[in-house]
C-alpha cells in the first residue's frame, strides 16, 4: 500500500510541475522606483517634484494692453519637516525670461504677445530668479501655494492666438 500512495503522490507532484512550467503569460511588467537623497529639513512631496499646471484657453482680447488670465493654483508639498535648526523657506523659479518681461516666464510656441507671471500665497508676482520672501515652516507636513496667470506684453504688444507652453523650474532654501 504505501508503493501505491508514493507512486501516486509522484504523478501528481510532476503533473503539476509541468502544469506550471507551461502556464500562459497573461500579462506582465516593471516597475521603476525612482528619487534621491536631498540634504534638507523637508521631503518633497513627489507629486509636487514634476507638476503641470493648465492656464486654459485664454481670449486675446484678455490680453490686450497688458490683460491677464485668471490665476490658476499649484502648490509645493513637502513632507517630514524637522524645525529644529531650519526654520523658514525660500522658493525661487527659474526659466527662460519673457523677451517683453524679463521679470516673467517667457512662453514658447505660436502664440505671442504674453508672459507667464507666478505669484506666491499672497498674490505678489515673484520675480524671475529672485526668492520669495521666507515662509515660516511647521514640523511635519507644509503646504507651499502658488498661482500663475498669462499677462499681455503691454500696449504696443501684438497678441498672437496659438499654442505656448513654458517650464520653470524651482529651488527651495531654508534658512
Amino acid at each position: 500500500m504505501n508503493v501505491k500512495k508514493i507512486v501516486v503522490a509522484v504523478a501528481m507532484a510532476s503533473t503539476m510541475m509541468v502544469g506550471a512550467a507551461q502556464a500562459k503569460d497573461q500579462g506582465h511588467g516593471t516597475v521603476t522606483f525612482t528619487g534621491s537623497i536631498i540634504d534638507a529639513p523637508c521631503s518633497i512631496n513627489p507629486d509636487s517634484v514634476d507638476q503641470t499646471v493648465n492656464l486654459g484657453e485664454v481670449s486675446n482680447v484678455a490680453l490686450k494692453n497688458g490683460g491677464t488670465s485668471n490665476p490658476r493654483s499649484f502648490n509645493i508639498k513637502l513632507e517630514q519637516c524637522d524645525t529644529s535648526t531650519l526654520k523658514t523657506v525660500q522658493t525661487t523659479f527659474t526659466g527662460a525670461a519673457s523677451t517683453g518681461n524679463p521679470d516673467l516666464l517667457g512662453i514658447t510656441g505660436t502664440a505671442k504677445g504674453a508672459s507667464i507671471a507666478i505669484t506666491d500665497g499672497s498674490g505678489q508676482v515673484i520675480t524671475l530668479g529672485s526668492p520669495t520672501p521666507a515662509q515660516k515652516l511647521q514640523d511635519g507636513n507644509n503646504t507651499l501655494a502658488f498661482s500663475a496667470y498669462l499677462q499681455g506684453d503691454g500696449a504696443s504688444a501684438t497678441i498672437v492666438p496659438g499654442s505656448f507652453q513654458s517650464v520653470a523650474d524651482f529651488t527651495l532654501s531654508y534658512q
